[in-house]
């Protein structure tokens, strides 16, 4: 049996961290998640918690000590947390650039630099968590997009400057059926018929489950993803593949 990870969770609390959190921690390995606000009720009492913002170089280095005292020396870390603000670039203030590039940009590059030293010395894995919509931009969401673009860059250059001690790539979510993802249905003129275009998108035939993401988070973890460095994996139950032209128009 393999020996168990040591796994840092960034915004481990609901959604997709919560799913990649329970991940790591069903497979046995040693994992620390962190949030902005007091550790959630519901967390499994074997995961330990850290309430910090990794915007701040400070908390993202006080993390990877917690993780070193409690565990030893992280040998996974999983950039997740982020936020979305809905504006074009002409609606976006200075105050949405520096809440929203803080948490999605700022953070995985400051946790990046903190555990890189570690895992130079021992080997690793990093996975940051991108989006779709670093790839393709979604409408009104231009502060989000560029960010995710920006994590793909990080996540390309971090494989090539810092191999071969440290892998890592990024996972690129479609769809997936949590929270954050599903309010716009609710505001929607139509939520059924919403919902109903939304599925009919996709030829997978379902929306994704933060499940789909925390598999793949997984197996990138892994020895049997040992040759996989660099890359910008998506997990979209086709989504992106399909031509955006629907057939019901025809």
């Amino acid at each position: 049996m393999a020996e168990p990870q040591v796994v840092i969770v960034t915004g481990g609390s609901r959604g997709i961290g919560r799913a990649i959190v329970e991940r790591f921690w069903a497979q046995g390995d040693h994992v620390l998640t962190c949030g902005r606000a007091e550790r959630p009720a519901d967390l499994p009492a074997a995961v330990a918690w850290l309430r910090a913002d990794v915007a701040q170089a400070a908390d993202a280095e006080r993390l990877v000590a917690e993780a070193c005292h409690l565990f030893g020396p992280p040998t996974v870390l999983v950039n997740n947390a982020g936020i979305q603000i809905e504006k074009t670039l002409a609606d976006t203030s200075d105050d949405d650039w520096d809440l929203l590039m803080g948490a999605n940009a700022r953070g995985p590059f400051n946790m990046c630099r903190a555990v890189l030293p570690l895992m130079a010395q021992a080997g690793g894995a990093i996975i940051n968590i991108g989006s779709i919509s670093g790839l393709a931009a979604d409408p009104s969401m231009a502060l989000y997009n560029a960010s995710k673009a920006f994590l793909h860059g990080l996540t390309r250059a971090i494989a090539v400057d810092h191999g071969p001690q440290v892998r890592c790539n990024a996972v690129c979510p479609g769809w997936i059926a949590t929270a954050m993802a599903d309010a716009p249905f609710a505001t929607a003129a139509d939520p059924a018929r919403a919902r109903a275009d939304m599925l009919a998108r996709h030829p997978a035939g379902r929306l994704g489950r933060a499940a789909d993401v925390a598999n793949m988070v997984a197996w990138l973890a892994s020895a049997e993803a040992g040759f996989v460095t660099g890359q910008c994996l998506v997990v979209d139950g086709g989504l992106t593949a399909a031509c955006p032209i629907q057939p019901r128009l025809f």
